[in-house]
């Protein structure tokens, strides 16, 4: 076969590993616990959400709500956030945490933070927690924290 194009290569959403590759370049997501399953931010929606972001090569953490205690609010789709952000949330359901590992492309690229905690060029994993899509709560989320665990 002499095709000039490489072949697609097969999407990989698999419900028994809980593992979902976003099909584009740059973001991939890991489901760590899934959510409702039909409830998914669109564009625009005001999002609520705890991460906890590491450097890939390292794991050395830069940035964390779930440490400060407060989750953060963005809108989601329109560039209030890294690009890794705004295609890899998007594949979450209510309730989800999941794992966004990140290339530096959909990060902060060759610049980084300038004087800040994340170098050029540098990949990112961010363990994300979708709390609420505008006025909808995860089932356990109270406005002060996290997912509350049901035992």
């Amino acid at each position: 076969n002499t095709s000039r194009h490489p072949p697609s290569p097969p999407p990989s959403s698999q419900a028994n590993n809980k593992t979902y590759t976003v099909p584009t370049m740059g973001v991939e997501k890991e489901t760590l616990t899934p959510g409702d399953e039909t409830t998914f931010p669109k564009q625009g929606d005001q999002l609520t959400m705890h991460y906890t972001g590491t450097l890939a090569d390292g794991g050395a953490q830069f940035d964390s709500s779930v440490s400060r205690g407060k989750p953060f609010q963005f809108v989601i789709g329109i560039g209030q956030v890294i690009k890794g952000w705004d295609e890899g949330v998007m594949q979450m359901s209510l309730g989800e945490k999941a794992m966004l590992k990140i290339s530096s492309d959909y990060g902060y690229g060759e610049r980084g933070t300038p004087g800040g905690p994340i170098p050029p060029n540098a990949d990112l994993n961010f363990e994300v927690e979708l709390l609420a899509i505008g006025h909808n709560k995860a089932p356990g989320f109270n406005e002060g924290g996290g997912l509350c665990a049901l035992m």
